[in-house]
């Protein structure tokens, strides 16, 4: 999956580069709208990440341009306003995230509008482990394993988000919701069980004080 993120603040955009080329996107950037309508011009991407004040061409009015290549549109911006995110989804975007925000929100949020337009893998592979998300079938050397479905939510996680790591309540949140009323003990009685079904123990790593990460 290749995605475009526009965006003017190098650090920001060098943050949210190295964070989704982690996970296995190929990534493109550009600085301000003049650059990322010229790249549109010369090349397709999967989903464009895109700031709403940039020099050249504003997001607003670049996202004019935009809809011509049918491509999602997810609007990264530290304007808050309502008003504001009414008007970028008016104009198109797909979904709009004001900063500060953290990667697994930004990840989430490109993973669902990744899927609203048919663009996700159906089939996702780790090592010897091969993931038919639509099917929702798990083989471990060509053998089919029997997951339970919240531990086939929790390995979509951490698939999804490999190299990244993961609270324990990052992890309820997801997988769980936010409506849950349990103790963060769950994650580690299910993830215990993932690494034994899927052989996962030396890749599946626990990140002290934190939660856990998906090593590549």
């Amino acid at each position: 999956m290749k995605i475009l993120v526009i965006e003017d603040e190098a650090a920001i955009r060098d943050l949210i580069c190295i964070n989704l080329e982690l996970v296995g996107y190929k990534v493109f950037s550009a600085e301000d709208g003049l650059i990322g309508r010229d790249f549109l011009e010369k090349q397709s991407v999967d989903l464009i990440l895109l700031d709403v004040m940039i020099p050249g061409i504003d997001g607003f009015s670049l996202i004019e341009d935009i809809k011509k290549y049918n491509t999602p549109v997810i609007f990264v911006t530290a304007k808050e306003s309502v008003l504001d995110r009414v008007k970028g989804l008016r104009l198109g975007a797909d979904d709009y995230i004001v900063k500060p925000f953290e990667t697994i929100e930004l990840l989430a949020r490109i993973e669902v509008v990744l899927r609203r337009y048919n663009k996700n893998d159906d089939i996702i592979k780790f090592k010897n482990i091969e993931v038919d998300t639509n099917k929702r079938i798990i083989r471990l050397n060509n053998k089919e394993v029997y997951l339970t479905a919240k531990e086939f939510d929790l390995l979509l996680l951490f698939l999804q988000n490999k190299n990244m790591a993961m609270s324990r309540e990052q992890i309820l949140n997801r997988v769980w919701g936010f409506n849950y009323i349990g103790e963060t003990r769950t994650v580690d009685i299910h993830v215990q069980r993932i690494r034994e079904k899927l052989e996962l123990k030396e890749f599946l790593k626990t990140v002290f004080k934190v939660g856990y990460r998906l090593e590549e």
